[in-house]
């Protein structure tokens, strides 16, 4: 039986452990489709799930801060930082920011 962070999504894509295994420049356009897929949700997208990566808030908050995390100090985008991810979490599942 698989742990919660190695289920895949509901679209049957990879796990957490899997993608943050993956190269660099394939988790930088990963990040960066995450973070569009949550600009879209909030702005146009009706805030439905449907139009998210992970196809639900919690998991897509989880993707990305794993992702942002499988960066070493000196490779973190620049144009995502984890108070932005905090930001994304707090308008999309009313967490704290």
């Amino acid at each position: 039986m698989k742990s919660s962070t190695e289920q895949t999504n509901e679209n049957g894509r990879l796990t957490v452990e899997e993608l943050v295994n993956r190269d660099k420049t394939f988790r930088y356009m990963l990040l960066s489709r995450l973070q569009s897929d949550c600009d879209y949700y909030l702005h146009y997208g009706g805030r439905h799930p449907k139009v998210l990566w992970a196809g639900d808030e919690t998991r897509q908050i989880e993707f990305m801060t794993k992702l942002h995390e499988s960066f070493g100090a000196g490779e973190k985008p620049e144009w995502l930082t984890m108070e932005q991810i905090r930001h994304y979490a707090a308008e999309m599942l009313g967490a704290d920011s």
